[in-house]
Formats: structure tokens, sequence, C-alpha cells
């Protein structure tokens, strides 16, 4: 196996372990007896946790633009692209703990910053796009502010899909990202949109199951 494929093994292991339990709960032990690989190897490619977790972060978010970018540079229509985009960001957030993203606020600031920037920025555009192509195809309301629509369902999720306000509530960040496209997007359809979709009927990880 080469350098490069031991690379990607640990990253992909650490991340399922960060992810799941939370980052302050695994060790590099842990993550180097599941691959059957000595610690020493693993510091051939990371000297330390605080590196690999960079990797494992820089990672997810460079998964996430390919497939958002992807998606909405296709020449499918808006009502095909949203349960795409929704079907992944279910499947993603679905194997997100709480505790990885507090773990993640508290204890690495910078990189939670990093990612928070990349989320706000990065996808902000993607998104904005699709948002206009809906537009263009009738489904948003002719009256409707694109901007500050943006804005306001940008807001909503920086705000609500966070790790200190996850904490104090009972429903998980599916339900959370799920209910902000419900209540925000719904009321920013057309009558005749809004009555033939039913694209948020169902939990953001089946979306795309067939």
């Amino acid at each position: 196996m080469s350098d490069i494929e031991d690379k990607q093994r640990i990253v992909e292991v650490a991340s399922r372990h960060f992810r799941q339990v939370g980052i302050s709960k695994v060790t590099l032990d842990e993550i180097a007896s599941e691959l059957g690989m000595s610690k020493k190897t693993m510091y051939k490619f990371f000297q330390s946790k605080d590196e690999l977790l960079t990797a494992v972060v820089h990672g997810l978010m460079n998964k996430l633009r390919g497939i958002v970018e992807s998606i909405v540079s296709s020449n499918k229509s808006f009502t095909e692209k949203l349960p795409e985009i929704l079907g992944h960001l279910g499947r993603e957030i679905g194997t997100t703990s709480k505790q990885f993203l507090m773990d993640l606020q508290r204890f690495y600031p910078a990189l939670w910053k990093e990612m928070d920037e990349f989320r706000r920025q990065r996808i902000l555009s993607s998104v904005r796009q699709l948002f206009v192509q809906a537009a263009n195809e009738g489904v948003l309301r002719k009256d409707l502010n694109i901007d500050l629509f943006l804005l306001m369902f940008v807001n909503s999720v920086q705000t609500i899909v966070n790790p200190q306000v996850l904490a104090e509530q009972s429903f998980s960040m599916n339900d959370a990202l799920q209910g902000i496209f419900r209540i925000i997007f719904v009321g920013a359809m057309t009558d005749e949109a809004r009555k033939k979709s039913k694209l948020f009927e169902q939990p953001l990880a089946t979306l795309t199951e067939r």
C-alpha cells in the first residue's frame, strides 16, 4: 500500500472516530489499533492529533464543496438539485455527533472559525445560484428579494445549527436543518410550487434514495 493510501486510511478512520464520539474522547492509540498500524507509522504522516484533526476537517470541507458545486453546476432542474443536496447534507450530518462540534468549537477555536467561514462564504455562493435558479423556474415568488432571503437562511443555519444551541435542545442537527428549510423555504414558494412540492416531507438522508 502506498503512502498516499496509508495517509487516506488514517484520515478516514480518524474522521469516523472524531465525528461519532467527539474529538476529546479519541486517542491516536485507538486509531492506530483499528488500522493495525504503529503510532510511529502514523507520526510519519501526522505529527500530532491536532494535525490529524486539521486534515479531517479540511477533508470534510473539500468533500462538501465538491458535492454542492457539482450538483449546482449540473443541468438539472431546481427540484432535482435540492433533494440531492439535502440528501448528501443529511447523511453527513447524520454521522456527525453534537460532541464533535462542541469539542471543535471549545478546544480548536481557530479551526472552528475556519469551518464556520467556509460554511458562510464558500457554500454561500453555490446556495445563491440555487435560489436564483428556483426563482427563474417559478418555484419562488417573483416579489422575493433573493439576497434578503439568502441572508435569512444563512443566519438561521449559523444560529441554530450550532453546538451550544443544539446541546440545549432535544432535536438533532438533521431536524434543525430540515426545519429551517421547511419554515423559511416553503413560505417563499409560489402557491403552485408549494402544492406540488414534497421536498421536506422525508428525512433529509432519504431524499435521494430510490
